[in-house]
């Protein structure tokens, strides 16, 4: 009897992952192997009941069933939440707005109040944006783990960014290059930040950004001493020094942690963050009503011409961060914090 040495699948024996099958050179199929000297038709039956027995049990796995999404839905949904986003406040915003008229001491104030209201309600009546600077388009994404996308999804992102702003009418803020400034034409590229997490869906929030009061936004790398009078310090002194310059009432996204660009993300990230609803942690929900407290208290007013109504909101995003250190950003929203959320 001829015999030659073969590796003979064994399922569930992970002892020997990743060895070749030397009868003919290829991998095999199944991993978990052990080695013996048997005739080739032995070796070829035993082969086979193996496979049999782990096709067995692949098939009382639970099957994983991935949902296809197509770019075009993709660019589609971006596209509108473009237009949208440029057109209206989110309610929880406009509601506040419309409150401080009742509230502002001020004169003037109060009339710059009437004033923005009236303009949200001209951009909702004649279907134009809210304000002339539409934004850079920045997109935050969250791509659920069991969908496949058919198609380039930056490209798709991108490409509704486009259509949103050429097609919406909205202005074309973006050069293609920043100290060359030549202006890309359709306002891309977007900034686009993307998570992935459970699930089978696709949540996207197109914020425009308006540079107002992004010029106004600052960051700070403090140390572990800082207090939590230092970080209403520093709020404070950031809307004082922006003055009227971000169309004030502002809404301060304030990032606490992490390190230098994620503090600056959780900032920005912080604005899309509903006006009405505090940070879970109530020491951090204390500490954003201490800052609007604060940050009213300068009488910047609404535009800059003085008042009670400086800021409509605080929110607050943190996260862990090193022991030597503590970065904190602001990034300052003017009265028209623009945010849109849709679901793929």
């Amino acid at each position: 009897m001829v015999t030659t040495p073969v590796v003979v699948i064994h399922v569930g024996d992970s002892r020997n992952k990743g060895r070749v099958d030397e009868s003919n050179g290829q991998a095999p199929l199944i991993l978990g192997l052990s080695r013996g000297s048997f005739s080739v038709s032995e070796a070829e039956e035993k082969k086979e009941s193996s496979f049999s027995f782990a096709l067995g049990n692949l098939k009382k796995r639970k099957e994983i069933h991935m949902r296809t999404i197509q770019a075009c839905q993709i660019t589609e949904a971006v596209k509108n939440l473009c237009v949208e986003a440029n057109r209206e406040l989110p309610p929880d915003l406009e509601r506040l707005v419309r409150e401080q008229v009742g509230q502002e001491t001020a004169e003037t104030a109060g009339a710059v109040l009437c004033d923005l209201c009236r303009n949200l309600d001209a951009a909702r009546d004649m279907k134009i944006p809210i304000c002339q600077d539409t934004g850079m388009a920045v997109v935050f994404a969250e791509v659920g783990q069991e969908v496949y996308i058919e198609g380039n999804f930056e490209e798709a992102v991108n490409l509704g960014v486009s259509r949103g702003y050429v097609e919406g009418l909205l202005r074309c803020s973006v050069v293609s290059d920043p100290l060359r400034r030549v202006n890309s034409g359709d306002n891309t590229p977007a900034v686009l930040h993307t998570r992935l997490v459970p699930g089978d869906k696709i949540s996207l929030i197109v914020a425009p950004k308006g540079f107002g009061s992004e010029n106004m936004s600052s960051i700070r790398m403090l140390t572990p001493a800082a207090t939590e009078e230092d970080l209403i310090a520093y709020a404070v002194d950031t809307v004082r020094t922006a003055g009227g310059n971000p169309c004030p009432p502002v809404v301060l996204g304030v990032g606490i942690g992490g390190d230098f660009e994620l503090c600056a993300y959780l900032a920005k990230k912080a604005l899309c963050r509903s006006v009405l609803v505090r940070h879970p942690d109530p020491f951090y929900a204390r500490l954003e009503e201490k800052m609007l407290e604060a940050v009213n208290r300068t009488g910047v007013g609404p535009q800059g011409f003085g008042g009670d109504t400086t800021a409509l909101a605080v929110n607050i995003e943190t996260f862990a961060t090193h022991i030597a250190g503590l970065p904190v950003a602001i990034n300052v929203g003017c009265h028209v914090t623009r945010h849109k959320r849709t679901i793929i």
